[in-house]
């Protein structure tokens, strides 16, 4: 019996349809005489207190951000890369938790840490070093510098360079680079690499920043930005990451005068195996089922992706406490909650696991504040035929559509419960902008969706400190961290606790979807659109009944 604790209050939900025909809106009346309203811009929404409902209230309770942003901030210390340092302390640190709250002490909850091979040394930077002088002498200026792991120029150290102690005047284009100068350039370092070692450069420094990374204030912050990059292992030639206003100050005192500039890198590498962390509730009907949930650690960022790291963690132990206490029951079918590196720990956890995998979450960038960073709360769909052509109300962010083919499709209903977590979490917290999107892709859900495994991401984009040295803590928003955590956990819940009571809403809220779908194919005169719409919707029915009802199909792991 689920002993979760829905509203406390009856709630009266009422469905607008916005004048646009692609937004959601509920108003719901707690029986103290006032209103939440949850606004969400995709396919409407069946009301109802059934599937991501019968979790949210309880999630939302028990959720504690300030405990989250702890996580947050211990993970934002470090520069994060697979078996480095910072990568190390973060996993130890989960572990931590998840051991204080029973996983691995007991029956019901069960915690492994999987070693594999890594594919190289594991990369720590220890400080670097940009400084400029006059030619003819006098005293250095520093530019940019770090010498401790939380540094804000950290990132100035491209993930595998080397360390290095180089010195030499800068040249700004290829055409005047001569050997021993060091190049400086607005272009991506991997445009120039090749071409700058062959002429004799000593070193690379690129100040390359995407048009999305633009401050979204006016405020020109993105000018102090230092971007997140990577070498292969294999370069041997120093590469620096600086950013536009420090390209804009050494191109200023170069043209004034002849100038050296100094560039110093210390980094570590070491040999270690690779660890995944994943911490299961194991389900109390069908345990040999599984629904696993994904935070990659690795990345330097608070945003991307300290903040999917904690909201992960605190979910998973506010739900472990929930069913210790005896609020919560273990839901039927088992959930994994997976850290480790990007894409490589849900393969890992794949590879490794001995239960039907039902499902797959990925939890990405998800506590970024809209008033600092522009980033909206984002539901990334699997593949489905908005992915092949988007039609209103989806369009794709400034990430860009991702490569999938008609073949690639297999109808689920994964996305219609994500959907309805999002829109119930927004009716509890009073209020929550959101959008989803077709699939595009880059992060753990598509390592799931590559082995036919239904699959969507929890995230925020455009966030124009993404991949950055000013994705920091204080870009992080508590009560977003929150929201979208608790949005995933319930969302995840539903599946796994699929009953048949929560089919009916499932289903509504599915033949709403179809009406949109198919309403907007007809309009764009795109027949094969509407009849790829038409066949995914008739399969995500059948994928909702087996799920709820327990009938043969793939989410059977029994």
């Amino acid at each position: 019996m689920t002993r979760t604790h829905p509203a406390r209050a009856s709630v009266a939900l009422m469905l607008l349809l916005a004048a646009c025909g692609s937004t959601v809106e509920l108003l719901a009346d707690w029986g103290a005489g006032g209103s939440l309203r949850s606004q969400h811009k995709g396919p409407l929404v069946q009301a109802g207190e059934t599937g991501p409902a019968r979790f949210v209230s309880l999630f939302m309770e028990a959720f504690d951000a300030s405990r989250a942003m702890e996580t947050a901030a211990f993970a934002d210390r470090y520069y994060r890369e697979p078996g480095n340092e910072g990568f190390e302390a973060t996993l130890d640190h989960v572990l931590d938790a998840l051991r204080r709250v029973g996983f691995g002490k007991g029956p019901g909850l069960e915690l492994e840490v999987i070693e594999t091979p890594m594919r190289g040394p594991a990369w720590t930077p220890r400080s670097g070093r940009l400084a400029i002088r006059n030619a003819s002498g006098g005293e250095r200026e520093v530019l940019l510098a770090f010498d401790t792991p939380e540094g804000r120029a950290r990132t100035m150290l491209p993930t595998n360079s080397r360390s290095a102690s180089v010195a030499g005047a800068p040249a700004f284009d290829l055409d005047e680079l001569e050997e021993g100068r060091i190049l400086v350039t607005r272009k991506p370092h991997r445009a120039v690499l090749s071409a700058a070692e062959e002429r004799g450069a000593v070193a690379v420094l690129s100040a390359f920043l995407p048009s999305y990374n633009t401050d979204p204030t006016g405020a020109e912050r993105h000018l102090d930005a230092i971007r997140y990059s990577s070498v292969s292992r294999q370069t041997t030639l120093p590469v620096g990451i600086i950013s536009q206003r420090v390209f804009d100050e050494i191109a200023a005192r170069a043209a004034s005068g002849d100038v050296v500039l100094e560039f110093q890198a210390e980094v570590e590498f070491t040999e270690r195996p690779l660890r995944t962390v994943v911490a299961t509730i194991v389900g109390s009907e069908a345990p040999g089922a599984v629904v696993a949930v994904a935070a990659h650690v690795q990345e330097p960022g608070a945003n991307d992706n300290a903040s999917g790291v904690a909201g992960l963690l605190e979910g998973v132990r506010a739900a472990a406490l929930l069913i210790l206490d005896g609020r919560l029951a273990r839901p039927k079918r088992s959930i994994a909650f997976i850290w480790g590196n990007e894409i490589q720990e849900s393969s890992i956890f794949l590879e490794h696991t001995k239960r039907t995998v039902v499902a797959g979450f990925s939890s990405d960038m998800t506590g970024p504040s809209r008033a600092k960073t522009g980033a909206l709360p984002l539901l990334e769909r699997g593949w489905d035929p908005g992915a092949l052509t988007p039609l209103p109300p989806d369009e794709h962010t400034e990430w860009g559509a991702g490569r999938v083919d008609a073949d690639d499709l297999s109808p689920n209903g994964l996305a219609v419960i994500a959907r309805i977590a999002i829109v119930d979490v927004g009716v509890r917290a009073g209020g929550w902008e959101t959008v989803e999107h077709p699939w595009e892709g880059g992060s753990d859900h598509d390592e799931f969706q590559r082995r036919g495994i239904p699959a969507v991401l929890f995230w925020h984009f455009t966030d124009f400190a993404y991949h950055t040295s000013l994705d920091r803590l204080e870009h992080l928003d508590p009560a977003e961290l929150k929201r979208t955590s608790v949005a995933l956990l319930s969302a995840a819940f539903a599946v796994a606790d699929a009953r048949p009571g929560d089919l009916a809403r499932y289903l509504g809220t599915l033949d709403l979807e179809r009406r949109l779908r198919i309403d907007a194919a007809e309009e764009a005169g795109d027949e094969a659109i509407a009849a790829a719409w038409q066949a995914w919707c008739t399969g995500a029915r059948h994928w909702l009944r087996a799920l709820c009802l327990d009938l043969p199909g793939p989410p059977d792991g029994r």
